[in-house]
Formats: structure tokens, C-alpha cells, sequence
């Protein structure tokens, strides 16, 4: 016998969530697939939640619907939905009816394939650790301090939740712009900013003794506010960063040193993009670099990074992969809140559209891009210069790109160029552990595959492999 289904009204939190997205009745409606009228007795709680209204939200909103029902047996059914439906195994997927009913009548099968999924994707990102550490040589001893760092902030899913809320407080206690943080550390903490003329090489320098901050005059306007912000959270977090620290379990002292920094880096970027104000306005301009970086007065990598850093439970930007990437093709940062998870150094896809645009400063790329598994990804692009300040010293040259699957491109101004379901630049994580048998760009065949070759035949790649 099956037990009924108990009858969903949290329409106050359906109402919330759209309230949080900014998004009318309408425009919600259109997007879940349902008319307004019936939306609107969803919110009033006239009407219950459907499991196919809750299905809608888990495609169109996947992070923000998980808190709507959380109670109740649907948080079992859409992991169960994910499991059976993931493009990434090569099966048949099932139908979301038959999942409901398998989930109805066999719950314990259901909770077996949900356990057996997630053991999938876990052994699916062993592989991609281990081809890094193949890289880096460092297969069989301790991770470098950059490495655990970089580990840590992807486990943490690159959003740390008292830093983030404490500088979205200070900020709403200064006055915009430099000289609001200028002020605040003078007045508060004793500190002067002064100028500091130089080859480029030091950007600034903090005298404790004297309590003043030298900035080098070369610095653009978003470095220079970037700095001020970085000095403040780190007079003002100190202890908090501290306890971040302390309970990190990170091994080495370089290690905590290397996440101070990367903590007060974060923070500085969460002051000068606060958390509600710059998730409000990104959804306001589609994510448009270009239209927030000049809002906030910040660079366009830093309003890149802080897009991905969006991960706030119960109020979730989109969730976005970013990197950067130089000039060798070595990413040298990169998070990602999507299903994407590209080599973390050396040996990225070469038919990746970032490493096109490290050699096209200033210009804006984008690409349909899918994955061995069928996941499809809208990315953007662009190849940056900062000025060194002096002729002797040469620029930096890099490429940052942003991206998401393309279920969300109508949140993405940067797709209006592409064709939704159009054709797709087929890429992968890295050669090593690619399976595409038919790619041109293919530096070395994938670990553990047999190598056949005939001699008698010649193609672009001179081997063939299963």
C-alpha cells in the first residue's frame, strides 16, 4: 500500500524565493511553466505544491528550490530525479514519472541508486585530484600550501559565511568609495594612505610602527580600492579570519599564512561587492561584467570571481565555474559551483575559447561548449593587460573566463549571441582523462587505454585507442 503523499503549502517560501530572484508573478510563472493565477494561489496557500512545481523550480532554480520542502520526501525525490536523469552516465535516463513511481513503491532502491550516484561522482572527482597531482609530479607526497589552500576554499564551496556577512555589515557603515575607506581606517584604526612612487613591483606596503598604508601611484582606480578594502578587512576581521583559520585544519604554517591572505582577499572583495546589493544587481543586468564592474567600482576579474562566490544557502546567485588563465595556459585560479571541473593547472582543453582570448586582450569571447557527458556550458572569455608602470617590468597578460550550463542562458546576457541548442565546441577536463576518440587537439591518449596503430593509415592524431 502506498502512504499518500502529505499535501505541500509553503507558498510563503515559493513567495520569498521570487521576491529574492527579483522577478514578477509573471515572469516566475513563465519560467516554472504554470499561469499566474495558479502561482498566485500557490503563494496565498489556496493551492498546494506540486511535485511537478517542485520539479520546475529544481530545473529552472537548483540551488535556491532545495530549501522549499526540505521536510518532506521531495528532497528525496528530486536527488532521486538527479541520479536517474544525469547526462554524464552513458544509460538511458529515466522518465521523471517512472522515477516517482520507483521512489513510491522500491524507497529502498531509491535511496540505493541516490548512495551509488553520489559514490559515482565522488570517484568522478578523485580522478580529476589524482590528474592533477600527476601534473604537478606531486602524486605521492603532501599537497603544497597552495594547493590545500586552493582544496579548502573548493570545499567550502568558495563562499565563507561569517566573513561574507561581516563585510556586507561594514559596509553598510561607510561611505562610498575610497575615501569612505580612507576615513574609516583613519579614524577608526589610526592608519594614513599615502602615495608611493616605484617600478611597479611592490604594490603596497603597510608600516605597522607608523600605522600608514603606501600605495604606488601606477595603481588603476579599482586596485587602489581594492587595496584600501583589503587593508581595512584585515585590521577589522582579524580575529574572525583567525578562527576561520584555526579551524581549517590546515597542515603547514605557509599553509595558514597562504589562507590568511586568501581570507582577507575574499573579504575585501565581499565588502566592496556586499553580498545582497551585488546579487541583486547582477540578475538585474544578466550578469553583464562590464555594467557591475562600473557599478561597484571594481575590476572586471574581480567582479568575475565574485559572481562564482555567490553560494550563500537559501539565497544563491547562479551557479558559475570561473578562471583565470596565463599566457602558458596554466590556471592559476579557478572555483566552480557547476557540475564543470576542468583540470585545476596545466593541460586544459586547448579548444577552451579562454585560451583564445589570452591572445585577443580586451575583447569579449564567448562559446557553446559541451563535455564528454553531454553537459552544455555557456562561457565568456576576455584576455586582460595590467600595466606594470614602468617599461623596464612587462605587463601581465591573462584571460579570465565565467561560465554556466545552458539552462540558464536567458540569465547570461553573454549567450544572446549563441543559438540555444545549437552546435557545441566539444571539449573536455584533459587529454588524460578525456574519452573523445575523434579529437584533433588530442596531446596524449587518455590513462589506462590501449594504443593501436596502424601504419598503413594516417590521421591528424597518429594512433587510435579503446
Amino acid at each position: 500500500m502506498v502512504t499518500p503523499r502529505r499535501r505541500l503549502f509553503e507558498g510563503f517560501r515559493l513567495r520569498d524565493l521570487r521576491r529574492r530572484l527579483v522577478l514578477s508573478q509573471a515572469a516566475m510563472a513563465a519560467r516554472l511553466g504554470i499561469s499566474v493565477s495558479y502561482l498566485s494561489q500557490i503563494e496565498n496557500n489556496d493551492r498546494p505544491i506540486t511535485d511537478v512545481v517542485l520539479l520546475a523550480l529544481a530545473r529552472e532554480f537548483p540551488l535556491e528550490a532545495a530549501e522549499i520542502g526540505a521536510a518532506t520526501e521531495t528532497s528525496a525525490l528530486l536527488r532521486t530525479i538527479d541520479a536517474a536523469t544525469d547526462s554524464s552516465v552513458p544509460a538511458d535516463r529515466v522518465a521523471e514519472g517512472d522515477v516517482r513511481r520507483g521512489l513510491e513503491q522500491q524507497p529502498l532502491l531509491a535511496r540505493r541508486l541516490v548512495a551509488l550516484h553520489d559514490a559515482y561522482r565522488r570517484t568522478q572527482e578523485q580522478l580529476r585530484a589524482l590528474d592533477d597531482r600527476f601534473d604537478t609530479g606531486s602524486i605521492d607526497s603532501a599537497p603544497l600550501p597552495w594547493e590545500e589552500v586552493r582544496d579548502w576554499f573548493q570545499a567550502e564551496g568558495n563562499y565563507v559565511d561569517t566573513i561574507d556577512r561581516a563585510a556586507e555589515t561594514l559596509s553598510g557603515l561607510l561611505e562610498p568609495g575610497t575615501h569612505g575607506l580612507e576615513a574609516r581606517l583613519r579614524d577608526r584604526h589610526g592608519i594614513r594612505t599615502l602615495s608611493e612612487d616605484g617600478d611597479g613591483s611592490q604594490l603596497s606596503r603597510f608600516d605597522p610602527a607608523a600605522r600608514t598604508l603606501a600605495l604606488n601611484t601606477a595603481l588603476p582606480p579599482e586596485s587602489r580600492y581594492f587595496l584600501l578594502a583589503h587593508r581595512l578587512v584585515r585590521t577589522e576581521f582579524a580575529e574572525a579570519m583567525r578562527h576561520v583559520v584555526a579551524q581549517s585544519g590546515a597542515a603547514s604554517h605557509a599553509s595558514r599564512e597562504l589562507l590568511s591572505v586568501g581570507l582577507a582577499n575574499y573579504a575585501a572583495g565581499a565588502l566592496l561587492m556586499p553580498y545582497d546589493a551585488f546579487r541583486t544587481a547582477a540578475r538585474d543586468v544578466r550578469h553583464d561584467i562590464d555594467r557591475l564592474r562600473q557599478r561597484f567600482g571594481v575590476s572586471f576579474e574581480q567582479a568575475c570571481h565574485r559572481l562564482s562566490t555567490l553560494q550563500r544557502p537559501g539565497a544563491a546567485g547562479l551557479p558559475f565555474f570561473f578562471c583565470r588563465v596565463d599566457m602558458a595556459g596554466n590556471i592559476t585560479k579557478r572555483h566552480s559551483a557547476t557540475r564543470l571541473q576542468f583540470a585545476r593547472f596545466g593541460g586544459a582543453c586547448p579548444l577552451w575559447v579562454v585560451h583564445e582570448a589570452v591572445a585577443i586582450p580586451d575583447r569579449i569571447l564567448v562559446q557553446l561548449a559541451e563535455m564528454p557527458d553531454g553537459t552544455r556550458y555557456v562561457s565568456m572569455a576576455k584576455g586582460l593587460v595590467k600595466p606594470s608602470g614602468s617599461y623596464a617590468r612587462p605587463p601581465r597578460r591573462y584571460a579570465v573566463a565565467l561560465g554556466c550550463e545552458e539552462m540558464h542562458a536567458a540569465d547570461f546576457v553573454y549567450a544572446d549571441d549563441l543559438r540555444p541548442g545549437g552546435a557545441a565546441t566539444p571539449i573536455g577536463a584533459s587529454c588524460r582523462i578525456c574519452p573523445r576518440a575523434d579529437c584533433d587537439q588530442r596531446a596524449f591518449p587518455p590513462a589506462g587505454s590501449v594504443i593501436e596503430i596502424d601504419a598503413d593509415r594516417r590521421s591528424v592524431v597518429p594512433y587510435a585507442f579503446r
